[in-house]
């Protein structure tokens, strides 16, 4: 085997922009490129290691023995290390062994560039391309008309490793079988779009992705990155948008990993204070030097490029934006004005939203974040972070505590649902009922309501209908759509044998008439981020815990009226204001006997009087069966 040979894919404008935190589109130098080099084929290797005295590429080829293939360092002072290997194909597994100017410290760690990892517990890097024909072009070329935000925008949330398990041989899916099940799942349910829980190589199976080691390749636990690629290509193909979860905020510390990479805190934060993460026991980047947003805003502009990504969810940034995010008074030093902000986060957020945006055309970038950190969901050139959408934490927390209350009780606390709307327009918020909603004791989302079995179920329908006619975007965590009974389990699969049961298969009915609702109703949709989209039109009746409101779309013709019965006592004759005259037609309710309901429902049109009510000019009086939700169209 020939040894290393000098070569390099770096200009000195790719160096300046790596060195000013600029260089958006490092993988492509970077990391392990299969090239041709004066018609020998082979592996050109770079690694940023600017700590280390040496750099040897080990695996198979060369028996994992250091100094056999020794990288040669640049003399830019960028710290990056390169040279071509002639003969190494795709397939090859390697790692870098890095001795430190450090103390001599020596590690060995897998390519933080590697488009490829070895299935886990291994830990190597795999030499591979990123070939694919694509076939989605026709959502490529449309996908901002399905992803803008007056849009409907529902999203599946999804964790691959306990979808479904395959039952005979009790293994995971793979990508490719997940193209064909989990699509035409998603396509009957309705869902606009699938998120899926980070799919980048992790170690460990408890984290549930979310400790990242392989920022830039898809987890070997379910194929090829190949297949993956196809999974999204037969979603798209389906008019089904495609969210990555993305982790910014903290990786672990494992010893093939990003932490202590060249015997020194290259990657993460030196001061530990700044550095080290108390709740998941991790380490955090360093957003302050420009090499580091480099990497990070590059992995994000990788998935939207090479894997056709529509959004990416940013997870934790509010452990991001705070200094003092679970730290002790002592365990954190405030910024240069004083204040509990990172400054060095709040400067590379808004440098990666930019660059999301201004490359990629119909993409979002949607922030889990639980405080009230202001304009998240609003541009940088206001002030804002720069994000298309932000969770809406609040309402998740106050609707749970809501609708586990017994009914009966319900009145004294209505508060809790009103509440929202004080504050529903400051963001572009996403409504998530999401995978920690239903862990660590917290039981599953029909665990949580209260009666006997049919008033659970009545109980999940009622929440989903508030959740759809709510204003703004939805997420449903798995299994949420058809009423799984037991917490989720990473482990092992949902519990698909529920859906036999008419009970559990009318919840998922349900949630498929309310998706097709979301989409076919401009009202749902057109103005869900805006003030001008909502009117309420009684939320004060306490003593009955019945809530009315308007949701209105560009054109008023297409407004509708959405009454909610938070009890399970039907109310006959309940009249409600209304803005016009005309016809009343019930175009859903939540208690239809096809979902599992008791079947009591408006049957004919409602004639529309001119008499005031609720400081209306006309009224009418309604049936409210119970614990339901109703809509209405005026004809």
């Amino acid at each position: 085997m020939n040894k290393v040979q000098t070569y390099s894919l770096f200009t000195d404008f790719d160096i300046d922009l790596f060195k000013a935190g600029k260089h958006f589109r490092l993988y492509e130098k970077l990391g392990a490129h299969l090239i041709e080099v004066d018609g020998v084929k082979g592996v050109y290797f770079a690694v940023w290691a600017p700590s280390a005295r040496t750099v040897s590429v080990i695996g198979d080829f060369n028996f994992w023995i250091q100094g056999e293939h020794e990288l040669q360092v640049r003399w830019d002072s960028s710290g990056i290390w390169e040279g071509f290997i002639p003969g190494i194909q795709k397939g090859t597994t390697y790692k870098y062994k890095i001795q430190s100017n450090n103390g001599g410290i020596i590690t060995e760690k897998a390519d933080p560039f590697a488009f490829y990892c070895e299935k886990p517990p291994h830990t190597a890097s795999v030499v591979w391309g990123l070939d694919h024909k694509w076939k989605d072009s026709k959502w490529m070329k449309t996908r901002k008309e399905h992803n803008d935000l007056d849009k409907p925008y529902s999203v599946y949330e999804v964790h691959l490793g306990s979808w479904k398990r395959h039952g005979e041989e009790n293994r995971f899916l793979t990508y490719l079988e997940f193209a064909d099940e989990l699509v035409k799942y998603v396509k009957e349910t309705g869902f606009t779009h699938v998120e899926f829980m980070p799919v980048m190589e992790y170690p460990y199976d408890p984290s549930w992705g979310y400790q990242l080691v392989g920022y830039f390749a898809p987890t070997s636990r379910f194929g090829e990155p190949q297949d993956f690629m196809v999974l999204v290509d037969k979603l798209h193909q389906a008019g089904i948008g495609v969210i990555l979860d993305w982790v910014p905020s903290h990786f672990p510390d494992d010893a093939h990993g990003l932490g202590f990479f060249d015997g020194s805190n290259l990657f993460e934060h030196p001061d530990r204070r700044k550095g080290y993460h108390p709740d998941w026991k991790s380490l955090v980047f360093n957003y302050g030097r420009n090499e580091v947003r480099s990497f990070l805003i590059s992995n994000a502009l990788f998935w939207l490029q090479h894997y056709h990504i529509d959004g990416l969810r940013v997870d934790a940034v509010a452990s991001m934006l705070y200094l003092d995010y679970s730290r002790e008074e002592g365990e954190w030093e405030p910024n240069i004005y004083g204040g509990r902000e990172n400054l060095d986060t709040i400067s590379f957020l808004k440098d990666f939203n930019e660059a999301v945006y201004a490359n990629y055309e119909g993409v979002q970038t949607i922030a889990e974040e639980s405080t009230s950190f202001p304009m998240v969901s609003r541009p940088t050139f206001m002030g804002g972070l720069g994000f298309g959408m932000k969770w809406m934490m609040g309402w998740m927390h106050d609707t749970l505590e809501y609708f586990q209350k017994e009914t009966v009780y319900r009145k004294y606390h209505q508060n809790d649902l009103t509440f929202s709307m004080t504050y529903t327009y400051t963001e572009n918020f996403m409504l998530p009922l999401s995978h920690d909603e239903v862990v660590y004791g917290k039981k599953s989302i029909l665990g949580r309501m209260p009666g006997d079995e049919w008033q659970k179920f009545a109980n999940l329908r009622l929440l989903y209908g508030y959740m759809f006619t709510h204003p703004g975007t939805k997420l449903l965590f798995m299994g949420a759509e058809f009423g799984q009974s037991s917490e989720w389990n990473f482990e092992s699969s949902l519990d698909w044998h529920l859906l036999q049961y008419p009970f559990h298969n009318g919840i998922k009915l349900v949630i498929t008439k309310l998706n097709e609702l979301y989409k076919t109703e401009p009202a749902l949709h057109e103005k869900q981020f805006s003030q001008e989209g909502f009117e309420w039109i009684n939320y004060s009746d306490h003593e009955n815990a019945v809530m009315s409101f308007i949701r209105k779309g560009n054109n008023p013709k297409d407004d509708l009226i959405v009454v909610l019965n938070f009890t399970q006592v039907v109310r006959e004759n309940y009249r409600i204001g209304l803005p016009k005259a005309g016809k009343l037609v019930e175009i859903f309710n939540s208690d239809d006997i096809d979902f599992g309901g008791s079947g009591i429902k408006n049957t004919k049109k409602l004639s529309i009087e001119t008499n005031p009510y609720d400081g209306k000019e006309y009224s009418t009086a309604l049936l409210l069966p119970p614990l339901s939700v109703i809509i209405f169209k005026i004809s």
